[in-house]
């Protein structure tokens, strides 16, 4: 006499577990595949490399109409050959100085330069108040009243030293055309007037900074 709960008979369960076999042996024949799959996988990579260099900028300035050039610095600012009057202005006067600058032999790129407002002296007793300026770029290295009419004014005329301007003013300068030549000068004309405000005995000098930008 039976005492479990099943009342399968031999011949019923075989049939069973059998088809239980092959249910799991299909599940391993499946996995087996993708076993197979996996180990059958390849890799491959693909490089590129950039390598990547500096261009060059050399800025030479002159203020002797282009016959001499040279990096002038903070530390080591090129002084402005202004004309006569320079050393003795009363009001309406109005002296006169050429500057140019150029892109050195080596520069790789063109350049976009930017005029600073001028900063004054702060020595005791130095004021520039009363002094107002332009700046023109010219065509020839002429700096004069016929220069500064005939020229494309980059800081209008009347512009105060002591205040300076809201935007600052800009111009190109091209590479040079080979590597072992300087490029094409731009040349300015800087021309300063004293006005009513610059009274007797005073004294001050401006410092103007250029600075060029790779384009």
């Amino acid at each position: 006499m039976r005492t479990d709960n099943d009342t399968s008979t031999p011949s019923r369960r075989s049939h069973h577990l059998g088809r239980k076999g092959k249910a799991l042996l299909a599940g391993g024949l499946v996995l087996g595949v993708g076993a197979a799959i996996t180990l059958a996988t390849w890799n491959s990579s693909q490089y590129a490399t950039g390598s990547f260099t500096a261009g060059s900028q050399s800025l030479e300035s002159s203020v002797d109409g282009g016959t001499t050039w040279a990096d002038h610095s903070a530390s080591n600012a090129a002084t402005l050959s202004f004309t006569d009057a320079a050393a003795d202005l009363s009001s309406g006067d109005t002296t006169y100085a050429s500057y140019a600058l150029r892109l050195g032999a080596g520069t790789t790129d063109d350049a976009t330069v930017t005029v600073s407002n001028p900063v004054a002296s702060t020595g005791e007793g130095d004021s520039v108040a009363g002094l107002t300026y332009t700046l023109v770029q010219t065509t020839g290295t002429t700096c004069d009243a016929d220069a500064v009419a005939g020229g494309t004014a980059l800081v209008p005329s009347g512009t105060s030293i002591s205040t300076g301007l809201t935007t600052l003013p800009t111009f190109g300068l091209t590479k040079p055309a080979t590597a072992d030549t300087a490029g094409t000068a731009v040349n300015l004309c800087l021309a300063v007037t004293a006005g009513t405000g610059f009274v007797q005995g005073q004294t001050g000098s401006a410092t103007w900074q250029f600075t060029a930008v790779s384009e």
